[in-house]
């Protein structure tokens, strides 16, 4: 067989079938897609490779899949640390975004964040934010797939003026992005407080005829929750369902305010959950059941939210939480197991994103998008379970390499397709301003 690449490690773990490791075995990968997994012995007969890369003490997983962020608030990382997300919003970080917002800002800020997300081993991102034409460019200069958020909200910004213009422009990006294979866009209404019935209903309209995916804050804070009895007399999810948006197509982030009613409407109708644990817990949002979306056969992905709220995009580090919080809020040591950690962060991403056919697990004929940790350090050492040592004990520093589609974005340590000195310049430039606002 003649391949692109083949890329050989001590541990490879496909996520697909659950609980697989596969020792001393190699990927092979051609035209950006996995087309061989096999023995390293019997790939280094039997294959024959334009470039072999050899991972003597590295695990190779899934690329990880950040899916739920807001990219250009990176910028905004640490500026208001301490507060309750109305306060947070309503205080510094809304009214920074009216004044700051522009293709420049959006432009530079997720610039910025692929970077990061790449050198964690992120090899897809779901976003929500204005300009979004300028992430979908930024994506695909660096190579890195992305579910695009169509926001839209009721309010007008340096991008829209109401919920049809920000509709209309979404819509038109949609048609841009048809032929890109590693984009896909996704509805993302902000959330039940600030986008109204009529918006909701064309954004139903819209998911059902283009078979989009909607992407939407739910559940978030008590005071959602409080807000949304005063002014509708139920609560946002109750509002959501007889707007009859919950389905396979709903993707709710957040939902740290649940009861029993909620979670079997959750489970009855395929909704899926995008779980952001350090977020929630810096604003002190709540607690996402997630042991009991589990145990009802809800798919629950992993997401990092803004930098401004985490203060990371560091999906490693939210499998770690995520699975020390479910156990806690559970009473119960094995709610989420390092296993299930992973697929959260992978495959369960994926579904949530509708683009589980093409990645999300190491399968032949996936997408080869793959992320390399080195367990080879002090703080890892020694291995017994390559799983666990990723989830609880590894950091995103450990990353070496990472490949989307089988184009390497980072290789040891060094990012290929974006310029770190570039990014800085627009750090120092951003951080002066926004500091002295």
């Amino acid at each position: 067989m003649i391949v692109d690449t083949l890329i050989s490690s001590r541990w490879i773990i496909p996520v697909v079938p659950a609980g697989l490791i596969l020792e001393n075995h190699s990927l092979a990968i051609r035209d950006g897609k996995i087309v061989g997994l096999l023995p390293t012995d019997q790939a280094l007969e039997k294959i024959q490779a334009t470039h072999v890369e050899r991972l003597e003490h590295h695990a190779l997983i899934p690329g990880l899949i950040n899916s739920h962020t807001h990219s250009p608030m990176s910028f905004l990382r640490g500026i208001a640390d301490d507060l309750p997300l109305m306060e947070w919003l309503q205080g510094t970080i809304w009214p920074l975004e009216q004044k700051w917002i522009s293709e420049t800002f959006v432009r530079d800020g997720t610039e910025l964040a692929i970077a990061e997300m790449l050198r964690g081993g992120v090899t897809c991102f779901n976003d929500m934010y204005f300009f979004p034409e300028i992430s979908a460019r930024l994506a695909l200069q660096s190579g890195i797939r992305a579910s695009i958020g169509l926001i839209v909200i009721d309010f007008p910004s340096a991008w829209a003026r109401d919920a049809d213009d920000y509709l209309s422009k979404g819509l038109a990006l949609c048609d841009e992005l048809r032929n890109e294979p590693l984009l896909n866009p996704v509805f993302a209404p902000h959330a039940p407080y600030s986008v109204s019935d009529a918006a909701l209903r064309k954004v139903r309209m819209y998911s059902e005829e283009l078979q989009l995916a909607v992407h939407m804050h739910v559940h978030e804070t008590r005071d959602e929750i409080e807000q949304g009895l005063a002014n509708t007399g139920m609560r946002p999810l109750e509002r959501l369902k007889q707007l009859d948006l919950l389905g396979p197509s709903f993707i709710a982030v957040h939902m740290t305010q649940l009861i029993d009613e909620e979670i079997d409407w959750v489970a009855e109708s395929g909704c899926h959950v995008v779980h952001c644990p350090e977020s929630n817990l810096k604003l002190a949002s709540g607690f996402c059941p997630v042991g009991r979306l589990l145990e009802n056969g809800i798919n629950v992905a992993l997401g990092t939210d803004s930098a401004a709220s985490n203060n990371n995009l560091d999906i490693l580090g939210e499998m770690r939480t995520a699975a020390l919080l479910a156990k806690g809020v559970a009473g119960d040591a094995s709610a989420v197991p390092a296993s299930t950690a992973l697929r959260m962060a992978t495959l369960d991403g994926a579904r949530a994103l509708g683009i589980d056919s093409c990645c999300g697990s190491l399968e032949i004929g996936k997408s080869a998008d793959i992320t390399a940790i080195t367990l080879d350090t002090l703080e890892t050492l020694p291995v017994y379970d390559p799983v666990s040592q990723i989830v609880y004990a590894a950091n995103r520093d450990q990353v070496t390499d990472v490949w989307v589609a089988g184009r390497q974005l980072l290789k040891s340590r060094t990012l290929t397709t974006l310029d770190p000195d570039k990014i800085r310049e627009s750090i120092a430039h951003w951080s002066v301003k926004l500091h002295n606002c």
